[in-house]
Parts: C-alpha cells; structure tokens; sequence
C-alpha cells in the first residue's frame, strides 16, 4: 500500500512539471487599465496557444488598481494608459519592488458625441472650457449647435472615475492639470462611456478609440482655437499628430524574467503587436499583419 502510494506521489509530482521545467498550469496576473483590457485579453487567448503551459489571468477596474497590485505584489504585470506616478512607484520600492516600464502601444484618446449632434470638431480649448472647473461652457449653443433630442441643450459629461489612467491623463493633456467639474457623470470603464453617450443625446465622453463605434459620433480635435482639427485614428496615434494622443504601458516588478520575460517579448514581437493593430490601436513599430 505504501508503495503505491509513493509511486502515485511521485508521478503527480512528475506531472506538474513541464518539459521546460516551469511548473505546469503557471498563471501570469496581469491587471489594470480598462483602455487595456480587451487587447490585454485577446493577448492572453492568442499566448494559450503559443505557450500552453501558461495561463493569463486579466482583469481590469484602471491604472490605478494594476499600480497598487504591482505594489503590493499581487500583479505581475500592471497595465496603464499614463505613466506611473512618483508616489505609486516609491510605494512600490518601499515593498521591495521596482517598478520597469514597457511602452505596449499608442491610443488616440477619441472623444465621442451622440450620433444626432451637429457637432463635427472641437478644439482642446473647449474640451477645456466643457470639463475643467471654471470652465464657461455649459450648454450646447454655445459651440454653435443645437443638439436633436436634448431638452434644454445642457452638456451632460461623460467622464471616467479618478482611479483611471484615461482620467489623468485627459486631465493632464486637456486641462492642463485643472481639476475637473463637479457634477460629471464618472463611467467604470472605457464601454460605459460610449454606452451611455449613444443613448444620450446631451452627452459628451472620452475613451480609448477601440471603444469606438458607429453608434456615436468621433470628433474631429484642434490643438489650438481655430487650428486645423485632426481626425482620431491609429495612424494619427502613432505619429502623435492628433492632440491627444498616449502611450500604453505594461509594468513588471524590475527587469522581467522567465514566463513574464517570455510573455512581454511575445507582446511586443510582430505576432503581439498585429494583436493590438487589429484591436485599433498603434503598435510600436510599424508591422505587417495578415
């Protein structure tokens, strides 16, 4: 019987290993940014069949929640649409970790009217003037248009919640740090936006482009009043000519190694980066894809 059962310990023990000498069933966390996480995912789908023995678990809730994982040790990677702050990476390195940035990819941060509006441009100026605290502009007749459907032409905005890496950085590049207007209507994620501005005609948000759809209207964006507008688009992401265009960055606890290594150099090969092309967004360098 005690044979038995060593010679079943042992051919378990045999079975957790692969050939490669990781152990079988290695899981990656990976969690962060809601810009992210739908190309984070279909990265972690294609990888299952470059690497079966690695699993990638994904989930999002903001930059903000994969920056606190990443210091707390429970993400191995942490996924972000801004750059991590000073304070997030010295409590990172109070743990004894050390935060390593990769540029992923490029995102025009797209802003999104209901289908009906007149509306066609905006400038940063006004974006500006709509969302940060002081700002004038507070009804739609006031940039000129007069919007189906929306009783009274107030400006409902459409805004993310202060834990998103899209949040600071429209706050950032936009507003020029200004503090946001009370009284938004701040979305979980980058879907909720696009959700909500196609069913309300008063509406303006901001997300990723890949939330886009042809169910709202994309403005065309002005770095400066009466400037010509630039039209989002991967293209213009990647050569940086439209106004507010980002990054995306995945973050490792110091210089990667093993799976992880193995994983962010897959991310970033030309498999991986077709991956987030097709997803609608920049890739790094430019690729040739199927």
């Amino acid at each position: 019987m005690k044979k038995c059962v060593l010679i079943l310990c042992v051919a378990g023990l045999a079975g957790i290993f692969s050939a490669s000498g990781f152990a079988a069933g290695t899981v990656i966390e990976n969690k962060g940014s809601d810009t992210l996480v739908n190309v984070a995912q279909s990265w972690a789908e294609a990888y299952q069949k470059v690497s079966p023995n690695v699993s990638v678990a994904v989930s999002g809730g903001g930059s903000g929640t994969g920056f606190a994982a990443l210091v707390d040790g429970t993400a191995d990677i942490a996924n972000a649409s801004r750059k991590i702050k000073r304070i997030e990476k010295n409590q990172a390195k109070a743990n004894g970790h050390d935060p390593e940035e990769f540029i992923v990819g490029y995102d025009a941060l797209a802003v999104f009217v209901h289908k009906q509006n007149p509306l066609n441009s905006i400038s940063i100026e006004k974006l500006a003037a709509i969302y940060g605290e002081g700002g004038k502009i507070v009804h739609w007749d006031q940039l000129g248009v007069n919007v189906p459907g929306c009783t009274g032409q107030e400006i409902i905005r459409v805004s993310r919640q202060n834990n998103s890496g899209t949040y600071a950085y429209f706050r950032e590049a936009v507003m020029d740090k200004m503090d946001y207007k009370i009284g938004s209507m701040d979305m979980h994620g980058s879907k909720d936006v696009t959700d909500l501005v196609e069913k309300t005609p008063c509406s303006i948000g901001y997300s990723g482009l890949a939330y886009a759809n042809d169910r709202v209207k994309m403005l065309c964006v002005a770095e400066k009043e009466g400037g010509a507008c630039v039209a989002p688009s991967e293209a213009t992401a990647a050569d940086k000519s439209y106004p507010i265009a980002r990054p995306l960055f995945m973050y490792t606890n110091g210089k990667p190694s093993g799976e992880v290594k193995k994983y962010l150099d897959w991310i970033l090969s030309d498999e991986g980066q077709c991956i987030i092309k097709k997803k609608g967004y920049a890739p790094v360098r430019p690729v040739k894809c199927e």
